[in-house]
């Protein structure tokens, strides 16, 4: 069931036991940090702080912490319902065409009465409206000993393209600056720097700050220009994204929006900003960018003001990833049958690594299949490591990837490097947002490929020595080794590893 809310969202997490409410004062400048990353770290619930010194508004961190919470967001079970529920909406046979009419024509239109956002005379975002507004009421958090100032981590930055009117809504983070302006992180590229290169100086903007949790989601998801994030949180949820129009700017913002921040971007005010811990787990170095002007604020009487924490993986954010990952797959096998499955490791920070693998069925495949998701826009242009493997290999087990990775490699033979844009966050490229992209083509070899020798057969057990073994377990008297056999570092999963072990000793 679709939640209308962050508000609603909240409630859910504390009837199912995934909240926990913080009534000890807090300070936003760095402690409310401090806590939400031990708890991250641990896998602890999402976290709810309701007294936060010099504001009114209670802080929630930490809402996206875990793959339950995560599927929860998107009114599911786990990330693999998510999945299928987007494999429903799509024709496994991709037309003809360009990348955005196949993506375009590969979901199924009858579906679609959920993506059209529906327009309200009025809504709860606007209950109280500031035409003065004071951004020092809200406790945005400070969250690194060297962050420049406090950041709003999880706004929701709309705004329009003057040419078609297409709408986008992208989380930029905001460094404020005084009561009135923040700066606009919105790198170049980006669908919202897009926009405000079309408008020129002035660009018309509204931030909002706390919606539903599967429109929080669509803002981060690397969705192409011709689906805006509005249409497709309403594919995600089943249900339409319910929007009101801003009171100052002629564009549309979340109904039910916890607060709304109504202005304008000036490109041609350019200030410091940074610098900002950030998802890599360095500080991103302070740049130029432009200011947003705060002239109007709405938020809803009963406010919620929620924040992330970023910094050295595993964070919320993981989660974030984890579900664009499961979400993207179907629409990516689209584009490309070949793909088997894809792994954005937590480690990788998104951009610096992907695993794909493949069913390999002719020479230079792999390559193929690289050149391909490295032209795929955002969804994967600016990723740094792709590594291609067969179809066989467990791709979620960095185990298995790393021995077929390292058994398998020729460098001269394997490794494609790329030149091309990279992520702003990039710090180890020789230049701001260009650099070189490696692929590691570590897929089996034959003679069609240059490789002369022949290809080793992999050891593994015949089947009936393994039923054997499997069926004498106990008879030899190793039940109680079960926790030696599987060590929680590389389990986790205690029984149920083991059982698995017991079937397939080869896959760990």
């Amino acid at each position: 069931m679709p939640f209308d809310s962050l508000g609603a969202f909240v409630r859910a997490l504390r009837k199912a036991g995934e909240l926990q409410t913080i009534k000890a004062p807090v300070d936003p400048r760095l402690e409310i940090a401090e806590i939400t990353n031990r708890v991250v770290k641990g896998g602890g619930p999402a976290l709810l702080f309701t007294n936060v010194r010099g504001s009114e508004f209670p802080v929630l961190t930490n809402q996206f912490g875990s793959e339950r919470r995560m599927a929860m967001a998107l009114g599911a079970t786990s990330l693999g319902a998510v999945e299928q529920r987007v494999r429903d909406l799509i024709d496994v046979s991709p037309p003809a065409g360009s990348f955005a009419e196949k993506l375009w024509g590969a979901i199924r239109l009858t579906r679609f009465a959920s993506a059209i956002p529906k327009m309200a005379r009025a809504g709860s975002a606007q209950e109280v409206v500031l035409s003065q507004p004071d951004l020092r009421m809200l406790p945005v958090l400070t969250t690194w000993p060297l962050d420049a100032a406090p950041f709003i981590t999880l706004p929701i930055v709309i705004t329009k393209d003057p040419r078609t009117g297409r709408l986008n809504a992208g989380i930029y983070r905001m460094q404020v600056y005084d009561e009135n302006e923040t700066a606009m992180h919105w790198q170049r590229h980006k669908h919202g720097r897009a926009h405000a290169d079309a408008w020129g100086d002035r660009v018309p903007v509204a931030v909002a700050i706390g919606t539903d949790p599967a429109l929080a989601y669509a803002a981060t998801a690397p969705l192409p220009p011709l689906l805006d994030e509005f249409a497709f949180a309403g594919l995600l949820r089943g249900k339409p994204v319910e929007l009101v129009t801003a009171r100052t700017v002629d564009l549309p913002v979340p109904a039910h929006a916890e607060f709304v921040l109504e202005g304008y971007v000036d490109n041609a005010d350019l200030r410091t900003e940074g610098p900002f811990g950030d998802h890599t787990g360095v500080y991103s170095l302070a740049d130029r960018y432009p200011v947003f002007h705060v002239t109007c604020m709405t938020h809803r009487r009963d406010a919620i003001y929620p924040a992330t924490v970023v910094g050295k993986p595993p964070m919320e954010d993981a989660w974030l990833g984890k579900a664009t990952e499961r979400i993207f797959l179907p629409l990516l096998q689209a584009l490309l049958p070949e793909v088997v499955d894809m792994n954005l490791p937590v480690e990788g920070g998104f951009h610096n690594l992907a695993i794909v693998t493949v069913r390999k069925k002719y020479p230079g495949h792999a390559k193929k299949v690289m050149n391909a998701l490295w032209g795929l826009g955002h969804m994967m242009m600016l990723t740094r490591v792709l590594i291609v493997v067969d179809a066989d290999v467990d791709v979620q087990s960095p185990r298995e990837v790393a021995w077929f990775v390292l058994n398998n490699l020729a460098p001269d033979r394997d490794v494609v490097t790329m030149p091309g844009p990279v992520d702003d966050l990039d710090h180890g490229s020789y230049s701001v947002a260009y650099g070189v992209k490696i692929g590691i083509d570590a897929t089996r070899k034959d003679a069609s490929e240059g490789y002369t020798r022949q290809w080793p057969p992999e050891m593994i057990m015949d089947d009936a020595t393994r039923t054997l073994v499997t069926d004498r377990w106990r008879e030899y008297g190793l039940e109680k080794l079960q926790r030696r056999l599987v060590p929680n570092a590389w389990s986790g999963q205690g029984t149920e590893a083991f059982e698995r072990l017991l079937r397939d000793p080869d896959r760990r």
